[in-house]
């Protein structure tokens, strides 16, 4: 669905990408990880066509993006902080706007507003919306015309818990339905929930991919079984044939409250591989 290869931008004496490769499949949802500064929007402006490359090559629905036409793009759907709203208009009126540019019937809009929890707000203005609910207009306006391809920029920076929760139920409804997700984000915890597969990006360069499950696994040095035991105590055992005995032995006994193995979060990997932690400004 999404391919680039050898991927490069550079803005002044700065090079943003280089070199960048990704071979997103349908109907997944793709986490690029990376810190503010990292490239994450730069990528999405130049595989959705906003932007060119300095050299290299993206393919979006088997075509060069180049040679994406209007009708192509209108399977697009986009989320980026600098798509604003239009302030003194209400939720209803800033939908009927994306249902002209893309030929909707504003019936749908009524639909689209009870979809993200919006059919209440309907009226008011997006100026007098809470932070979370702007985000869920700006979604709104995504699934306005039925994408197959959504590009989500940070979609819950700013949230509390549980909007994040709200719009990660959204995003996950719209990958059942067939679309493909790609989603750029520095909250490690959201790509563990959320993605098929993720990359992590630093300074413009790709220095891990794959699933969550198994870049934590590769970068599981200690590889320990960690036990909490009724009375208190923490025990640590060996990832080995020889610890199973004595874990039997202690649920038999039901003295075990919690197992945890000791497999590092995407956080911890992309500290060890980059001296940085994602949440970190550039």
């Amino acid at each position: 669905m999404i391919q680039c290869s050898g991927v490069r931008k550079k803005y002044a004496d700065k090079e943003v990408l280089k070199g960048i490769d990704l071979d997103i499949p349908s109907g997944r949802i793709f986490g690029l990880l990376g810190p503010s500064g990292a490239g994450k929007t730069t990528l999405i402006r130049i595989i959705t066509g906003q932007q060119g490359a300095d050299s290299g090559r993206v393919r979006v629905l088997d075509k060069e993006v180049g040679e994406l036409s209007g009708k192509d793009k209108k399977q697009f759907g986009i989320m980026m902080d600098q798509f604003g709203l239009y302030e003194r208009l209400s939720c209803i009126d800033n939908l009927k706007i994306f249902a002209d540019v893309y030929g909707v019937p504003y019936r749908r809009i009524k639909d689209i507003l009870e979809l993200v929890g919006l059919a209440d707000a309907a009226k008011k203005p997006a100026s007098a919306l809470s932070k979370g609910m702007r985000a869920r207009l700006c979604l709104a306006r995504v699934f306005m015309h039925a994408p197959g391809i959504i590009f989500l920029d940070e979609p819950t920076s700013g949230l509390d818990p549980q909007t994040a929760r709200s719009v990660h139920k959204l995003i996950l409804e719209k990958k059942e339905s067939g679309c493909t997700i790609f989603l750029t984000t520095h909250n490690m915890e959201e790509a563990s929930s959320l993605c098929d597969t993720v990359a992590l990006l630093n300074e413009g360069t790709i220095v891990e991919e794959g699933t969550p499950g198994e870049i934590c696994r590769k970068y599981n040095h200690q590889k320990k079984i960690k036990l909490h035991l009724a009375s208190g105590e923490d025990m640590e055992l060996e990832h080995e044939k020889s610890s199973a005995e004595e874990i039997a032995r202690l649920l038999e006994e039901g003295r075990i409250e919690t197992i945890h193995s000791s497999e590092p979060n995407l956080e911890t990997v992309f500290l060890e591989l980059t001296g940085r932690k994602l949440e970190e400004d550039a």
